[in-house]
């Protein structure tokens, strides 16, 4: 039996968001088994939930903001646990502790060492490109605390650039 093209058509699209989706499950997640095993879920529940998908706005919009609901769906049904990167309350702090050479995964932990929510703010809006109310919408929160989250975002990588400076030749 032959399965609907929009099904068809929404599990093709899903493979090419993969990497973005990732990306955005680990900010997250806050590491990659658990971003993976999220993925998986996301996956999962937007082929089943497919026929709900009505082909209009961004299908990354939309499984984003699956990604957000599966998370927190996951996250009331499990124990409180330790958070692999740890209560960052003052970014500087945790800047300071890092070693003074960028290895190829720098990156992908400053971005991860960000308290929770402005790292997938960040993501979204200045990786992605999406605008502020798309990513309120995504995160189901107000586009101003987006705007709040986006600037401490870019004050902890203001902060970073004090401890890595980059030489331009």
């Amino acid at each position: 039996m032959r399965q609907p093209a929009t099904t068809i058509d929404l599990r093709r699209d899903l493979v090419g968001l993969l990497p973005r989706l990732r990306r955005f499950a680990i900010t997250l997640a806050g590491e990659a088994t658990a971003a993976d095993e999220l993925i998986q879920a996301v996956c999962q529940r937007a082929i089943s939930k497919g026929h709900q998908w009505s082909g209009e706005g961004r299908l990354e919009s939309w499984m984003y903001t699956l990604a957000r609901q599966q998370w927190a769906d996951d996250s009331r049904k499990r124990k409180p646990r330790a958070s692999a990167r740890g209560n960052v309350t003052d970014i500087r702090e945790a800047a300071r502790e890092r070693s003074a050479s960028i290895d190829p995964d720098a990156i992908h932990r400053m971005i991860a060492d960000m308290p929770d929510g402005v790292s997938s703010i960040f993501l979204l809006v200045d990786v992605e490109g999406h605008s502020y109310q798309q990513a309120a919408d995504i995160m189901g929160i107000p586009a101003a605390t987006v705007a709040s989250q986006l600037a401490t975002a870019r004050l902890h990588f203001a902060a970073l650039a004090g401890t890595h400076p980059i030489h331009r030749y």
